[in-house]
């Protein structure tokens, strides 16, 4: 039987006609599993990555930035194609750079996150996959608030850092900078075609039957849950989303990946109740080899399956999530349709989501020689019940948000409790 890797590129090849028509662009099985949460989605809304920069109010150029912005999508395929679904096939459609830098005010009374809250919550999904927004930080602030929002599908945490460097580059070239040249675009768009050729190539080897019978057996027992307590609706007017934030001192040479994950089973396990399987997911691996570092082939999303009873231990999970290791490369889809075939009920849905870096990788915006100071916002919607960000540096940051619509504020804050207990307190692992 064909893995769902082969049928996907059987049925990409067949949109193709070559008459003429938009260019067409496979996506990979992380930009898969997008469309697939999309799919699921009852408001079709799309993942979000943006990014929030304060600079002193008057900084900010829109002109110029942007035409950087769009001599950025002119050369990145990714920031210039649009997401969709062409006869039941994800694809991308390459389109001209029409990168927007779209100036909001904020009305008496509001200030910037309230008005990016809004200005996100009315994302349309069809539009650019790059957008920026900026917005004086209300009526008499002495800031001004430049959002970098990505649609998830063109762009993943590790490439931030160099889209940040590079819209910074062009903003310093000024408005009447040229584009790249054509021969440049050509070659990056052939860069971006062998990477996810490669990359493809490389999750149907990763789709072979062994894995799949490896997650099958895996995540048999996994099941959505639903939270141990339901909230009360929110009142009009309130945020969608909940969050907690901590700064501990960090270890000199981090916290472990596996003391994280098992710190999230501690969290799961007062959203969920004890002896449940939740499917918790974290971003994991690597470009396939000979792969040019293009924006747009990024990280796959992998399945823990996070027991919340009392057996299972730090070395207990750290093991699993060692044997997991050499199956990571297994494409989502395909990961969810072996859980299912497995007698699992999962559809795909994570409980929730893991996602750790190092604040030493992220250079801050500069525009014009003024760097920005990167700030949150919060109180915007969240895809899943809870979310943990992990920050690693000269200090530790734990971060979780949640949708209040699912958790309410005194479990999920007890549960960030014991999240943050465990990281402090981490049970000594095997190995």
């Amino acid at each position: 039987m064909l893995s769902i890797t082969s049928q996907y590129l059987a049925r990409f090849r067949r949109l193709d006609a070559g008459d003429g028509t938009p260019v067409l662009l496979p996506v990979t099985g992380a930009q898969r599993r997008f469309a697939l949460v999309r799919a699921m989605d009852p408001h079709g809304r799309p993942d979000l990555v943006p990014m929030f920069f304060a600079f002193p109010r008057g900084t900010v150029d829109p002109v110029r930035l942007a035409a950087a912005a769009n001599r950025l999508a002119a050369r990145h395929p990714v920031l210039r194609a649009r997401p969709t679904v062409l006869r039941g096939t994800p694809v991308l459609r390459l389109e001209r750079p029409q990168v927007p830098v779209i100036q909001e005010t904020c009305a008496p009374g509001e200030d910037a996150a309230t008005v990016l809250r809004r200005a996100l919550g009315r994302w349309a999904p069809e539009g650019a996959p790059l957008r920026l927004f900026l917005v004086p930080d209300g009526p008499e602030g002495t800031e001004e608030v430049l959002a970098v929002v990505l649609d998830h599908s063109a762009c993943d945490g590790q490439s931030l850092a160099r889209l940040v460097e590079e819209l910074g580059a062009g903003y310093d070239e000024g408005a009447s900078a040229e584009g790249p040249a054509p021969a440049d675009v050509a070659a990056e768009l052939a860069a971006y075609q062998d990477a996810v050729l490669r990359q493809l190539d490389a999750e149907e080897r990763a789709g072979a039957p062994e894995a799949m019978a490896y997650w099958g057996e895996r995540l048999r027992t996994v099941c959505e849950q639903d939270p141990v307590a339901r909230p009360e609706p929110l009142s009009p007017g309130a945020p969608p989303s909940g969050s907690a934030t901590l700064r501990i001192p960090a270890p000199s040479d981090g916290v472990p990946f596996p003391e994280l994950l098992n710190a999230c089973r501690a969290a799961a396990a007062v959203l969920y109740g004890a002896g449940q399987v939740v499917p918790l997911g974290y971003p994991w691996g690597g470009r396939p080899a000979g792969a040019a570092p293009v924006l747009g082939c990024f990280l796959n999303t992998v399945v823990f399956p996070t027991a919340t009873g009392d057996a299972p231990t730090a070395s207990a999970t750290a093991a699993a999530w060692w044997d997991d290791l050499d199956h990571a490369a297994t494409p989502f889809d395909a990961v969810v349709h072996a859980a299912r075939a497995a007698g699992s009920g999962w559809r795909g849905r994570l409980d929730g989501m893991l996602t750790v870096d190092d604040t030493r990788r992220q250079p801050p915006l500069r525009l014009g020689g003024v760097t920005g100071r990167e700030i949150h916002v919060d109180g915007r919607a969240v895809r899943g019940p809870f979310a943990v960000s992990v920050s690693q540096g000269p200090e530790l940051r734990l971060r979780m948000v949640w949708d209040r619509a699912a958790l309410p504020d005194h479990a999920a804050e007890r549960a960030f409790a014991a999240l943050a207990d465990a990281v402090r307190t981490p049970v000594p692992t095997a190995g």
